[in-house]
Parts: structure tokens; C-alpha cells; sequence
């Protein structure tokens, strides 16, 4: 059911993944996904959460180098990898957040595991800010912006444009977000 929603996600947006039109798709009786899911919205977000969660997994392990700039190089070039190579699912992800699924009128076990997807990500964070504030000599607080921009806010946009597009970003994006991650990255001159 939730392949045959991504391939509607696909084919037709948002708007195309109703209840209807996946009970089609996958062969399963629609009573079948409200049993399942309950609502559109809910189908859509455990799409999101099973899309995320390996992503997610494979992502933080590229920031295990205690290199903060090898960290996030590797980082970027696993995420224009991966959108690369999963386009439907990339842009899956730009319909949520995990903040947006961690509340809110969803059913438990989906906020328990965007909860768990956050918390997780927020640890991991935290520990590559303390390494950016340790090689720059910058402030945690300050460190831990400059982490959010490094390792999402940049490959967000180094790969939204394209996939709003339908295309898959060009290489030359690789060279462009790895110039971009040196300049925010790089140590401060003493």
C-alpha cells in the first residue's frame, strides 16, 4: 500500500495519493487502508517515516569522523548520493518535517516515532556542534547554528530546486555545496 502511494506521489503529487485512488494501485480493498492507516494523512506520514528512518540512519553515520568538515562532506555527498539515486522519495521528504509529525493530531505511534527520529538527529547534532565549536573556538550556541546550516539548511537547498523541478540535482551541485561547506566549516584564522 505504501509503495503503490509513492508511485501515485510520483505520478500525480500530492493530490493524486487519495484513499481511493492507492486501494486501486495496490489491489487492497479501501477498507483495508482505513483499517490500516485511518486517513490520507496518516498514510502519507508513515510513507514519510519509513522513507526517513533509513536515510535518517545512514546519514548520521556519515558524521562519525571527528573531522567536522570530513563529517559533513560526507554527510552532503551521502544526501545528493542518495536524492540521486531515490528522487520519488526525496521529494516525499519535502512534504514533512519531524517536527511537524512529533505533535500534533497524529496517531501515537507516529509521533512516537518521528519523537524518536528527532531526538536522535537533535543527539547527533549537538555532538558535531561540539566538534565545530572546538575547532572554530566559537561559542555552542553559535557552533549549533552553524551545524544546522551545514548539515541541513545547505543540502536542503542544494537539492531542493531540482527535485521541485523533477530533475535530479547536476553534479556540479557536488562541487558547489563542498566549496560552500569549506568556507562555513573551516577553522577561524587565530
Amino acid at each position: 500500500m505504501l509503495d503503490a502511494a509513492l508511485g501515485l506521489l510520483r505520478d500525480h503529487g500530492p493530490p493524486g495519493v487519495t484513499m481511493t485512488a492507492v486501494a486501486e494501485a495496490s489491489g487492497a480493498p479501501s477498507g483495508s487502508l482505513y483499517h490500516a492507516f485511518g486517513s490520507r494523512d496518516v498514510l502519507l506520514a508513515e510513507l514519510w517515516l519509513r522513507t526517513i528512518e533509513p536515510f535518517q540512519e545512514r546519514f548520521l553515520a556519515c558524521l562519525e569522523t571527528p573531522d567536522p568538515l570530513e563529517a559533513a562532506e560526507a554527510a552532503a555527498a551521502f544526501t545528493l548520493d542518495w536524492v540521486r539515486a531515490h528522487p520519488d522519495e526525496a521529494r516525499l521528504l519535502l512534504l514533512h518535517r519531524r517536527e511537524d509529525l512529533a505533535s500534533g493530531p497524529w496517531p501515537g505511534s507516529v509521533v512516537e516515532r518521528a519523537r524518536r527520529l528527532a531526538t536522535t538527529f537533535d543527539d547527533a547534532l549537538h555532538r558535531y556542534a561540539a566538534l565545530l565549536a572546538a575547532v572554530r573556538g566559537e561559542r555552542p550556541a553559535d557552533a549549533l547554528d552553524r551545524a544546522w546550516f551545514v548539515l541541513v539548511d545547505l543540502p536542503s537547498a542544494a537539492v531542493r530546486r531540482h527535485l521541485g523541478d523533477g530533475r535530479e540535482p547536476p553534479r556540479a551541485v557536488d562541487t558547489l555545496l563542498r566549496t560552500a561547506l569549506r568556507a562555513v566549516v573551516a577553522p577561524t584564522s587565530p
